[in-house]
């Protein structure tokens, strides 16, 4: 693909859906206002996360090419972090026991009850390194094309992982679970145990996340096989080396005690849809985004005339 390196002043299909995932989430806090801490706050985010945005595409000026294509990171991190307070509001309720019900019926045991038996400090501590390098490993793909300045599959990639993070907050909307390590920590008889890194990374990670309902579908099942997939378009060897990667990461869920085994078949299941769906969806977008563009191009032309 050729560089893009103009900025129009029509919508990308990333905006498109960003926005549209800002507009159903004020619906929600409006529904649960009183119910909802500090929902003033959260809806005035969205408000202002929307007109800014709006700003940067109608009135471009120097920020504009670096804040059209990096602004979802910042934008998806606060919708994951505002799903700690919709949840609760919404959801009133937990899907935990359920989860950990289908788990039993395929595997007939707990599977992080079971995994004790192959538990080794080393393995630990690979795998919570594994874990916890999760975002930079998705980002990484992101920065590379960046770099090479294939900046058309740059805007794809960014718009294919914001509808990976987005639908899994709608996800856990849906089917609200923290994961095994706080149902079954009863069940345990082995804690995890690493070597150098493992406590402090477990730590950092449990301060960002243990109050989030973000099990179901596992997200980083499901954005990992996203980026390993998109890795082709860099290169073979890079394609490989995120193969490991994912294998490695999809274990650790499940090893580490953050997700059912449930929760990462349906975070392999959202993905494979996604890598289908995904082109075609953003085809459909960006083609009416470059209609309208048009059309307002040559209104504007007969305006003048």
């Amino acid at each position: 693909m050729a560089p893009v390196l103009s900025i129009d002043r029509s919508l990308w299909p990333v905006d498109k859906v960003i926005l549209a995932y800002f507009g159903f989430a004020s619906i929600l806090i409006l529904g649960w206002w009183s119910g909802i801490r500090d929902a003033a706050m959260l809806l005035g985010f969205h408000i202002a996360g929307a007109a800014l945005l709006l700003f940067e595409i109608r009135k471009p000026n120097l920020t504009t090419l670096v804040f059209r294509h990096w602004y979802p990171l910042i934008y998806v991190a606060f919708c994951y972090k505002e799903m700690a307070l919709l949840i609760p509001a919404v959801r009133r309720t937990d899907a935990d026991q359920w989860l950990a019900q289908v788990d039993r019926a395929i595997w007939g045991a707990d599977p992080t009850v079971w995994l004790e038996r192959v538990l080794t400090p080393l393995a630990t501590e690979y795998l919570q390194i594994v874990y916890t390098l999760f975002v930079p490993v998705v980002l990484l793909i992101a920065l590379l094309l960046w770099l090479q300045r294939r900046y058309a599959e740059f805007q794809y990639y960014a718009f294919l992982i914001a509808m990976g993070f987005l639908v899994s907050y709608i996800g856990y909307l849906i089917v609200p679970a923290r994961g095994p390590r706080f149902l079954l920590k009863h069940l345990q008889h082995m804690p995890l145990q690493g070597l150098w890194l493992f406590n402090t990374l477990q730590q950092g990670l449990d301060q960002l996340e243990s109050a989030h309902y973000d099990c179901f579908p596992s997200g980083h099942t499901e954005l990992t096989i996203l980026a390993w997939w998109s890795a082709r378009r860099l290169s073979n060897r890079l394609f490989w080396l995120y193969f490991a990667y994912t294998l490695s990461i999809i274990f650790a869920t499940v090893y580490l005690r953050y997700h059912y085994t449930i929760d990462v078949l349906a975070g392999a299941a959202v993905a494979a849809v996604l890598l289908v769906v995904t082109p075609l969806v953003y085809r459909y977008l960006a083609e009416k985004g470059l209609k309208g563009w048009e059309e307002s191009r040559l209104l504007r032309q007969a305006r003048r005339s």
